[in-house]
């Protein structure tokens, strides 16, 4: 795989260990090992020019001027070589020992220059260079010199090493963004799991929150009538509804690719979809459990060729703690990088898409093509295609598309030939969300659109896939359009209960979004995003909470729903250095933060049916609870979400078995105990504690 080995020393403890590693790769590979040292006469000699001036009197005559410079010439020279020639010499011991072929570098120049011309135009085949060099202090996190020669080195693959520590084990984690070089690096990581044997992940990261944050932004600064312009309504409903969706079925596509090409090559590779900034969300993933190695593509899937290095594999350069290898090996999967959809369609269905104007067609094909798959429909029938639209669209809107229908046909316009002239579809619509989505108002409404299509969606049931995140609404998934999960894998969202927690989060404020959206949050969740440091970063994470919140149809948003995600924005590494500085991150905010997920943390067993013995009736009981659940009451329990609000309704509901004398909890009694659940809500409005009481709820059910 690698033929030359390229490693340039310093005697530092970085560059002894990519020494080694360096002698692990060759022997594995049957490499050569060339080891290279660069010195810096001629920066010595012009120093020492400068400093003449500065010499006493009697070295100021022109011959001894000269016989100084000779002396100093050949003391920095030869000193320098003999320093180079050490550092190589450990280099050549390693390799003895190893019965490695090696070849001897020294090297005269700009350290960083001579290095990238080397590499560059002998094209090793691996780089492996230490992150830090002996200048390094306590506050360094990347070498001068090796960033410098990573910029500029465009063929060989460079190993970056920050680990002083053999890399002999572990895994290896590979980000894929769907570009030629992250494929690149996929085969590399597969090459080097196999020669090592090391388990290879591959982890995809999309950002389906960037676009609620920026149009916050950009909405601050636009006047009514560019407001109008951009339509934030129609934007926020194709993002929502398509846009978001179909990026997570894209990066979930690279990850399927990911897996196709391992078992094309014999094995097989975990894959992991991952929801926010990709930078944050690859460095927290390689920072819960450090890998031995992580391989990024040098420019990611939107660089230009000529950039040096993507945003993203700089930013890992710096932050993670963890050997990087920056692949500038590029490689293009022989199958599509979308995957493939086994559904036909009907006749009447394809003709009916083909009066959808041609720049809108290839989105609203993708829309009901998903929206087919959630619902494990196999063939697309008009039937179909009116159930996506009627999915997607706000019924308000479906029936004022209806009435719009009825005044032309009594104008007598020829609907048809309007469906056939884009031009005048498009002024007529205005702003079509990608064709499908149309806002047709006789007069003004007595709330906006979006406040409508909210209060629409609030009286649907959301369901969310626990292999991806996708959210599903209406009736109960069948398939997960995004990562191909069974139906069973949907767990249906409670609302009620994020609902009746508001009820005891104090009063309520209003924030209108960008799109004229009213949210809704607690005094407790206003209180708790302090934890998090102003600024960006603030806001990025309450674009977050609003955005998640929406897609699943609610509006208003406590403390107990936004807690998991506060406390993921507040756990990252510039939290405690920007608490101190005047950012306005608040000791007390994060001290809420954590009691409201404190219930994360406790006792909360996993449930699964005996299958060995043909015990179905019921699940085993919880760890130190005396009831037994039956898997209908533990299905209810479920849909409760995991971690504080599941712990609280598990209480809730045993406390009533308790009241009752029952000892097995049906699905009747755990109704009948989320039912009591209001009454002790109400209670704690009047004590103005809710965590104490049901505190001591999970202790009394718990003993």
């Amino acid at each position: 795989m690698y033929k030359t080995i390229y490693v340039p020393v310093d005697n530092s403890d970085h560059s002894n260990t990519a020494v080694d590693i360096g002698v692990h790769f060759a022997k594995t590979f049957g490499s050569k090992i060339v080891g290279s040292h660069v010195y810096a006469a001629k920066m010595h000699d012009k120093r020492f020019k400068q400093m003449e001036a500065g010499l006493p009197e009697e070295y100021h005559d022109e011959k001894e001027l000269d016989r100084q410079r000779q002396i100093h010439d050949s003391l920095i020279t030869r000193g320098l070589q003999i320093i180079t020639d050490s550092y190589l010499d450990y280099v050549d011991k390693k390799c003895a020992e190893n019965n490695l072929p090696i070849e001897r570098r020294s090297l005269e120049g700009r350290n960083w220059k001579v290095l990238a011309e080397d590499i560059n135009t002998n094209a090793y085949d691996l780089v492996i260079m230490g992150a830090l060099g002996v200048g390094a202090v306590k506050d360094s996190v990347i070498g001068s010199n090796t960033e410098r020669v990573l910029r500029r080195v465009r063929n060989s693959d460079m190993l970056i090493v920050k680990q002083i520590q053999p890399m002999t084990g572990g895994r290896i984690v590979v980000a894929v963004d769907g570009s030629p070089y992250s494929f690149g690096g996929l085969m590399t990581g597969l090459a080097l799991g196999k020669a090592f044997n090391m388990p290879v992940e591959a982890i995809s990261a999309f950002d389906p929150y960037f676009h609620y944050a920026a149009f916050h932004s950009i909405s601050g600064v636009l006047n009514e009538e560019a407001g109008k312009v951009f339509r934030f309504k129609e934007q926020e409903k194709l993002h929502e509804e398509i846009i978001d969706s179909g990026l997570a079925k894209i990066y979930q596509s690279h990850l399927d690719i990911c897996r196709e090409i391992a078992q094309a090559e014999q094995t097989d590779v975990k894959t992991t979809l991952l929801d926010g900034k990709a930078f944050e969300k690859i460095i927290q993933y390689v920072r819960k459990d450090i890998p031995a190695l992580l391989i990024v593509g040098r420019i990611g899937v939107h660089s230009d060729e000529d950039m040096d290095i993507g945003s993203n594999t700089e930013n890992l350069l710096r932050s993670a703690s963890c050997n990087i290898l920056v692949s500038n090996r590029k490689y293009v999967p022989p199958i599509d990088t979308l995957a493939e959809y086994t559904i036909a369609w009907t006749e009447e269905a394809l003709r009916r898409m083909e009066k959808i104007p041609v720049f809108a067609r290839g989105v609203a094909k993708t829309a009901i093509h998903r929206y087919a798959i959630e619902k494990g429909h196999t063939i697309i029938s008009n039937t179909v295609v009116d159930s996506a639209v009627g999915h997607l669209l706000p019924k308000g809107a479906m029936d004022a598309m209806h009435a719009l229908g009825g005044s032309l046909d009594a104008a007598g316009i020829d609907r048809g030939k309007m469906q056939a002239d884009e031009s005048v579809l498009k002024d007529l619509m205005g702003s079509t969300l990608s064709g499908m989505m149309t806002e047709v108002v006789e007069e003004k409404p007595k709330v906006s659109a979006g406040t409508q299509a909210y209060l629409d969606r609030m009286n649907q049931n959301y369901f969310v896939c626990d292999g991806c995140g996708y959210i599903g609404k209406g009736e109960t998934p069948v398939k997960c359009p995004v990562c191909a999960a069974g139906g069973d894998r949907f767990k249906l969202v409670d609302k009620q209960l994020f609902e009746a927690a508001a009820h005891v989060e104090g009063v309520l404020e209003t924030d209108l979004a960008y799109d004229d959206v009213p949210m809704q949050w607690t005094k407790d969740a206003k209180e708790g995003i302090r934890a998090i440091p102003a600024g960006f970063q603030r806001r990025r994470a309450k674009a977050k909470i609003e955005k998640t919140a929406r897609k699943l149809g609610m509006t208003t948003i406590t403390l107990e729903y936004a807690a998991p995600m506060i406390q993921e924005a507040a756990s990252e590494d510039y939290t405690p250095i920007f608490a101190n500085k005047g950012t306005g991150a608040s000791t007390e905010a994060q001290a809420s933060v954590a009691a409201a997920t404190n219930g994360a943390n406790g006792a909360t067993a996993s449930h699964e049916n005996d299958q060995g013995n043909g015990n179905v009736d019921v699940v085993e009981p919880v760890s130190a609870s005396p009831y037994t659940w039956t898997p209908e009451a533990q299905s209810r329990l479920e849909r409760a979400p995991e971690g504080f609000m599941r712990d609280c309704t598990r209480a809730l509901i045993e406390k009533h078995a308790d009241k009752i004398g029952a000892m097995v909890i049906t699905a009747e009694v755990a109704h009948e105990g989320i039912e009591q659940a209001k009454d002790y809500m109400a209670e704690a409005m009047k004590t103005g504690n809710l965590k104490d009481m049901i505190a001591n709820l999970t202790g009394k059910a718990t003993q």
